[in-house]
């Protein structure tokens, strides 16, 4: 009797520790690979923004005037604990998309107020969730700099 009770006392510890040991496995393999698909996704953003970028300023080289090189967007969420970072990447790269057409374009033939209505009040949809976009601040030199506050509407 005494014998078994020991075996089954041993089995049953074994058992619980693979299982533990398993749980703690997966969960660190997969917050690591959250992490590696966030750097997947800024890294296409990237690249992406760099292609868009090259080839206006390719078209644009001849001219000797002021144009417009390159689109940065600070994305800032109302509510800190709303703030996921695929959605924030998300959101940067559709509103980039807006404004591809502005680049290589002379800045002074840029028209900030349209500029700033393109995006401003705009509901963006992602995920089942819906933000509002509201443009803060703009500034309009070789660089369009955006700063836009995202709040969270609702969740569907």
């Amino acid at each position: 009797m005494k014998k078994g009770y020991i075996l089954f006392t041993f089995l049953t510890g074994l058992i619980a520790g693979i299982i533990a040991g398993a749980l703690l496995i997966t969960s660190l393999v997969s917050y690591r690979m959250d992490k590696l698909y966030e750097n997947l996704a800024n890294l296409e953003k990237e690249i992406s923004d760099r292609d868009v970028k090259l080839k206006k300023l390719e078209e644009s080289i001849n001219t000797m005037y002021f144009v417009l090189q390159d689109i940065e967007i600070v994305v800032e969420f109302s509510e800190e604990d709303m703030e996921d970072d695929m959605d924030k990447i998300e959101i940067e790269k559709a509103i980039k998309e807006k404004y591809t057409e502005l680049l290589g374009k002379e800045v002074k033939s840029i028209d900030p107020d349209l500029v700033v209505k393109v995006i401003d009040g705009r509901i963006f949809k992602l995920e089942g969730k819906e933000y509002r976009l509201k443009v803060n601040k703009l500034l309009l030199s070789e660089i369009l700099k955006l700063w836009v506050e995202v709040q969270l509407m609702e969740k569907k």
